[in-house]
């Protein structure tokens, strides 16, 4: 993606070189598919038998069991059942496979579906970790930086979120402050605020002032993960969300939110179907309340430690259900959410990236079209840390460049180069490795490659130390994209009027 002209690129080796014109990856490799036919329609029959025999629970809002009643689902209290293929019809009669969510930049503008994959921040911690401070409660403060660091990282396409939670803000009220943030200090695509309809409002009306009302209306502006409360629950805290954002024709990615063992069976294919049947009963939802309306199949499907009960990521068991979830979400006919760079490690060490890795790998061989926590997560979710977000960012680059598949241009056959080389030679001062050394091999920003004498003079840093180094010099050369003075002054006094409108209330 080229950065606008006129703008001052920070010092070699604080950014990774951006690898396409795009403002997302379109990857040119295939999906890797594990389930052939039999194994696909035999996770359908069993979802669809668990929304026939078990049903969903949708609480505290009677409006959506009263959606339900109306095209024939058997409502009996809150416990919603459909008959098979009941909600696999709705969703396919009017789900969009393809969908953009504009950015307030026109140039990064994103588009879901198809072979597009698009990369977030984390999402949600309440602590943040970095060298200098060690582990502590986050701050606006921390946002703000985090919002501008990820302004910078080139192979990031999304603001994201709830980059870090700002605990220092009433709970009530810092959704406010957060949206804002991303708007004024990052001109990508945003996500809304997730909790219930009354922080989902706010967003649409923020949404409002920066596009105008008619645009919004018409065209995907901001983002919801709407997580059910697995096993077959959604509260009203994440319906209230659902239902607003698809009323206003806002993108939801209806999530379930699993751990094996504990939220969902302890199998691969029992919690297969489980993630399916919750996520076409929300899915159907979206549609009911505003067919046409975009909407993702999400899935955050891990597991458990048997033995201690706390959550574990990067294993084998996620990876077939994030693949597995790829494929059924491309026959339901909609686009794919899923999770990254997840890892339990409390430090950005070997196991946090051994996880990062063997989890952003595996989403984007699933043909995941939004990868959220692509840079960042630790402790299980509890944590962002700003030197794990440095190094998932360079291994956001080395997956973007792979997923590019094999340039076979003339210039990359190189057949004039071996042929001027000749036997016996060296390709090192060739005409060719001239033209195209410095784009022929992806460069790594967090990785040291220099000779041990070399490493030993620039002061023996490990990669953690030369990640905390690159953000603190992205913040430094942070390019502020500006924002107009009228939309900040409208953003600033809707948000003073709506904080003096409630009192603080100081829980999650």
């Amino acid at each position: 993606m080229a950065r606008r002209s006129g703008r001052n690129r920070p010092p070699e080796g604080t950014l990774i070189k951006r690898i396409s014109g795009a403002p997302f990856i379109n990857r040119k490799l295939a999906t890797y598919d594990i389930l052939g036919e039999e194994g696909l329609c035999l996770i359908e029959r069993n979802a669809d038998q668990i929304l026939q025999e078990v049903g969903m629970e949708f609480h505290d809002d009677p409006s959506l069991l009263e959606i339900f009643k109306e095209v024939g689902a058997d409502v009996q209290g809150v416990r919603v059942r459909f008959e098979p293929g009941m909600c696999r019809q709705i969703i396919q009669a009017a789900a969009p496979k393809t969908f953009k969510q504009h950015a307030r930049n026109p140039a990064n503008t994103v588009e879901f579906g198809g072979n597009n994959t698009i990369l977030c921040p984390s999402w949600g911690p309440p602590f943040i970790h970095n060298l200098d401070e060690g582990r502590r409660y986050a701050t606006l403060d921390d946002f703000e930086k985090l919002v501008k660091i990820h302004h910078m990282i080139p192979h990031l396409h999304h603001s994201g979120g709830v980059v870090c939670e700002p605990v220092d803000l009433p709970a009530n009220k810092r959704h406010l402050d957060m949206l804002y943030t991303h708007i004024r200090y990052s001109d990508r695509p945003v996500m809304g605020a997730f909790i219930g309809s009354e922080r989902a409002m706010d967003a649409i009306e923020m949404a409002k002032i920066i596009f105008g009302e008619e645009f919004m209306l018409e065209n995907p502006v901001l983002y919801c993960v709407s997580n059910t409360n697995a096993p077959l629950v959604m509260d009203g805290n994440m319906s209230g969300a659902l239902k607003t954002y698809a009323k206003y024709n806002q993108p939801v990615a209806c999530t379930p939110w699993t751990l094996a063992g504990a939220m969902s069976p302890c199998t691969v294919a029992g919690t297969l179907a489980q993630v399916l049947a919750e996520a076409m009963a929300c899915l159907a939802l979206v549609q009911l309340i505003k067919p046409g309306a975009p909407c993702l199949m999400g899935s955050f499907a891990s597991t458990m430690s048997m033995q201690s009960g706390a959550p574990t990521f990067g294993t084998p068991e996620a990876a077939k259900m994030v693949l597995v979830s790829g494929q059924l979400a491309r026959r339901l006919g909609v686009p794919l959410h899923t999770v990254g760079t997840l890892s339990s490690s409390k430090l950005p060490d070997a196991q946090s990236e051994q996880e990062a890795t063997w989890g952003l790998l595996m989403a984007m061989l699933a043909g995941a079209n939004l990868v959220n926590h692509a840079t960042g997560w630790l402790e299980g979710g509890l944590v962002t840390s700003f030197e794990k977000t440095m190094i998932d960012a360079d291994l956001c680059g080395k997956v973007a460049s792979f997923f590019e598949g094999i340039d076979l241009s003339d210039n990359a056959q190189a057949l004039d180069a071996i042929a001027a080389v000749g036997p016996g030679s060296h390709f090192l001062g060739s005409a060719h490795t001239q033209e195209n050394f410095k784009d022929a091999f992806y460069m790594p920003t967090s990785a040291d490659s220099n000779s041990f004498e070399q490493w030993l003079a620039e002061g023996e840093k490990d990669t953690a130390q030369r990640a905390n180094e690159q953000w603190k010099s992205l913040l430094a050369n942070y390019e502020d994209p500006g924002l107009d003075p009228g939309i900040d002054e409208a953003l600033k006094a809707y948000i003073v009027n709506r904080k003096a409108s409630m009192p603080d209330q100081n829980y999650f």
